[in-house]
């Protein structure tokens, strides 16, 4: 599990997930859920679900867990949240996809394409001097990937945040 300092401790990350009906203003109510209790949002994806009328979020925060079981909670409470959990710890599939803009001159560029097939990403655009880059994976491919991108110089990056799913048939 993935941590940020706060001072001398440790602060894990929490991967939750809610599902929510869909319908304005919800990921508003949510969110202010987590402000309140002065807990910053790390990475946040939204999208239907397979019934049209409910959507699920995944959301990545960093915190103890005391404080985001009070969030839990609260966000369980809200009128439009049918559950939600944190997946922390749990079994579960996890990806991210990022699209990396990399600079790549001429006598570079072979290098930069053995990272990218190391990767099993795919090369999405290119130019004299830059490649358009996507990869998925787990959260911890995605930061490795950028770190050695970083040495060819990366022009812009978009990461999609965190997704999961319960492995098996236990609901996510």
């Amino acid at each position: 599990m993935n941590a940020k300092k706060n001072g001398n401790k440790e602060l894990p990350k929490h991967t939750i997930s809610i599902y929510v009906a869909n319908k304005p203003g919800v990921l508003m109510r949510v969110a202010q859920v987590f402000a309140r209790r002065g807990f910053n949002i790390d990475s946040l994806v939204v999208s239907e679900s397979q019934d049209s009328r409910f959507s699920r979020m995944t959301i990545v925060s960093t915190g103890d867990a005391e404080t985001l079981e009070q969030i839990i909670k609260q966000v369980s409470k809200l009128v439009d949240v049918l559950h939600a959990k944190d997946h922390s710890g749990e079994d579960v599939i996890e990806r991210e996809y990022a699209l990396f803009k990399v600079e790549t001159p001429t006598e570079k560029r072979t290098e930069v394409l053995q990272i990218v097939e190391h990767f099993k990403g795919q090369t999405l655009d290119f130019g004299e001097d830059y490649l358009l880059i996507g990869i998925s994976g787990a959260t911890e491919k995605i930061d490795a990937s950028f770190e050695l991108f970083k040495k060819y110089g990366i022009l812009e990056v978009v990461r999609s945040g965190k997704m999961l799913m319960a492995r098996g048939r236990e609901e996510t």
